[in-house]
């Protein structure tokens, strides 16, 4: 296989996997496309590579940059925008880990804080608090699980997962 076609295929696939994580294909691909590049890219070389408008490239590129996966770089005498993603792929999965920890599961986590505050006093009323105490439980633990990752370096989480492994 060449590497043209190598690419091309990785940036497919990245964006396939993407929507099974709950993320926008385009944007995933856009990312793949930068991952894989060895220069910045503009947002007309997105364009041109991904066969998306400039408003698709631009707002997907702008959603990478709020997720702190890419950066944007100015090229000295160029009026364009050029962009780059981290290679480091521990930094990247850290990333991502900690910008879906704050929107979707900390507003879960306060969600279920809100809901086990019910007032009634009887069976039905008891059972409910139960069931979304074992929600927080678990949901908590998640959340203090995905904080560990996102502090930890990557030798020593891998070592920690190796050991649950075996």
């Amino acid at each position: 296989m060449k590497l043209d076609e190598a690419k091309e295929k990785f940036v497919q696939t990245w964006g396939s996997l993407a929507t099974s994580w709950g993320i926008n294909r385009t944007m995933a691909m856009v990312h793949a496309l930068l991952l894989t590049s060895q220069q910045p890219l503009s947002t007309d070389e997105v364009m041109e590579q991904l066969a998306i408008s400039r408003g698709n490239a631009n707002m997907n590129l702008r959603e990478l940059m709020d997720w702190g996966i890419v950066k944007k770089e100015l090229k000295i005498g160029d009026r364009k925008e050029y962009f780059v993603a981290d290679k480091d792929i521990w930094t990247v999965f850290k990333h991502i880990v900690k910008e879906r920890r704050k929107r979707e599961l900390e507003p879960v986590i306060h969600s279920l804080e809100s809901l086990k505050n019910v007032e009634d006093n009887n069976e039905e009323s008891k059972a409910f608090r139960e069931l979304m105490d074992n929600l927080l439980g678990v949901t908590t633990k998640a959340n203090v699980l995905l904080d560990l990752a996102v502090k930890s370096d990557e030798n020593w989480m891998m070592n920690k997962l190796l050991k649950l492994l075996s």
